[in-house]
């Protein structure tokens, strides 16, 4: 019982370090990108979540034919990717979803998560203001 909570909490503190890089690294984009483009357009935004997209299903292609840590894997995809952007959690998520054939999960999974991301921003917004 002890070296699994011992493994647990391992990979709980990789994946907040992988967060911690991965969101300080969204920041930096957020920061920089908008000074070398000047558009009213979320260019850093779209640029983390589709390199973030690459990254993550480079990672999900590369790791099971390497012998990393499940330690190391939880920091790179969940912690790294996770902080990085969500969205590329998101659409790995759907592909884990396409790849067991269940297309109507995934796309159900699309389209609510959409759906009610609007709504609850909208909401979280009005009730904020």
């Amino acid at each position: 019982m002890k070296s699994a909570t011992f493994a647990a909490m391992k990979e709980l503190l990789m994946a907040c370090m992988g967060s911690f890089v991965g969101g300080g690294l969204r920041y930096m984009v957020g920061k920089c990108l908008p000074v070398w483009v000047d558009s009213a357009f979320p260019w850093a935004t779209f640029a983390v979540n589709v390199v973030g997209c690459f990254l993550i299903g480079w990672l999900s292609g590369w790791l099971p034919s390497h012998s990393l840590s499940p330690a190391m894997r939880v920091m790179l995809v969940t912690g790294f990717c996770g902080g990085f952007t969500t969205f590329s959690t998101f659409m790995n998520d759907n592909l884990v979803l396409v790849r067991g054939g269940d297309m109507l999960a995934a796309a159900c999974y699309t389209l609510v998560s959409l759906a009610l991301g609007m709504v609850a921003l909208v909401l979280g917004y009005h009730i904020g203001k």
